[in-house]
C-alpha cells in the first residue's frame, strides 16, 4: 500500500485547519446565525407562515416565483432570460404548492435550527450547508435580497467546518 502526502498552503491551512482562525469563523457564524434566527423568529409569530393554518405567505411567494418564469411581451424570445427557470417553477408547483403548510412550517423551523446551530456552534458544517442550500433555493425562486451574501458566507464556513465550531459546542 502506498502512502501519499498532499501539502496544503499556509493560507489554506490557516483558514481551514488552524484554530488561530476560530475567532474569524466565530464572527461569520454569529452573523449568519443571527440572520437566519431572526428570519425564522419573525415568521414563527406570523400565522401566515407557521401553525396549522400556515401557508398563505409561502403560497404568495411561490406564485410570485412562478410568475417570474415569463418575460415581458416586449422582449424577444431569443433575448428572454426569466428570473426563475421553468424546471424550478415546475418543482414549486408540483411539490411545494400541494403541501404548502408543511413546507411553510419547515422553512420556519429550518431557519431557526440553522440560526441556533450556527450561533452556538453545534453541527456547524451541517448548519452552514443548510444555510447555503436554503439561500440557494431562495435565489432559484428569483429572490436576490441578502441571499448572495449568505451564500458567500456559508460556503467558506462549510470549508472551514473543522475549526469553525472550535469556539462553540462542536469543540
Amino acid at each position: 500500500m502506498n502512502t501519499y502526502t498532499i501539502e496544503q498552503s499556509r493560507f489554506a491551512h490557516f483558514f481551514t485547519a488552524s484554530t488561530a482562525s476560530a475567532p474569524l469563523w466565530l464572527l461569520v457564524r454569529l452573523y449568519l446565525g443571527y440572520e437566519f434566527l431572526m428570519a425564522g423568529w419573525s415568521k414563527l409569530a406570523n400565522p401566515a407562515w407557521f401553525g396549522s393554518e400556515a401557508g398563505a405567505a409561502l403560497q404568495g411567494f411561490v406564485q410570485g416565483a412562478v410568475a417570474k418564469t415569463v418575460c415581458a411581451p416586449t422582449v424577444a424570445a431569443a433575448a428572454c432570460h426569466p428570473a426563475v427557470q421553468m424546471w424550478y417553477a415546475s418543482f414549486l408547483e408540483s411539490t411545494v404548492l400541494p403541501h404548502v403548510t408543511v413546507w411553510s412550517n419547515a422553512v420556519v423551523l429550518g431557519e431557526i435550527a440553522i440560526g441556533l446551530g450556527l450561533i452556538v456552534g453545534l453541527f456547524t458544517g451541517v448548519a452552514a450547508f443548510f444555510a447555503f442550500f436554503m439561500s440557494l433555493n431562495f435565489l432559484f425562486a428569483g429572490t436576490v435580497s441578502v441571499n448572495p451574501i449568505l451564500i458567500s458566507l456559508a460556503l467558506p464556513l462549510m470549508t472551514a467546518r473543522r475549526v469553525a465550531g472550535d469556539l462553540g459546542l462542536d469543540r
